[in-house]
């Protein structure tokens, strides 16, 4: 089965949380893009968008990418943040769920603690300084 990335939008500030996510998960970029460095075959953005983040990816485990990018200027009125997703991740240690669920809530909104439910041994939800939902899962022990 192929792996699934998620790709994350924001409103101008795709760099400073993709060094706050770098800060949480450790590793390197990929690749940074800006919209100027993405223009090319017949597309050229406003000069308003050029700086802006075109593409971002930071490898957060061995298969798995972590993208985002910044909205247009044109896309900002109707972009809302969070409304339609969660990054679910699924921990290999308690330690490790301790230290994911703890670095993603600095700054942001615990929706449930990270506790032990019928269907994962630890699991809690959280919305960081970002807007972002997240869920940390530690599955049961097969």
């Amino acid at each position: 089965m192929r792996t699934t990335d998620t790709y994350l939008n924001f409103p101008g500030n795709t760099r400073e949380a993709f060094e706050f996510y770098r800060s949480v998960f450790g590793g390197e970029f990929d690749g940074v893009l800006t919209y100027a460095e993405l223009a090319g075959d017949g597309w050229n953005p406003p000069e308003s968008d050029r700086d802006l983040i075109g593409h971002i990816s930071l490898k957060i485990s061995d298969n798995t990418y972590l993208m985002g990018s910044d909205v247009s200027t044109a896309q900002r009125d109707a972009f809302r943040m969070g409304t339609n997703m969660y990054v679910n991740l699924n921990a290999e240690s308690e330690e490790e769920a301790r230290r994911l669920f703890e670095g993603l809530a600095a700054g942001g909104r615990v929706e449930m603690d990270l506790t032990s439910t019928s269907w994962a041994a630890l699991y809690g939800s959280l919305v960081d300084r970002f807007g972002v939902p997240w869920m940390v899962n530690l599955p049961h022990p097969r």
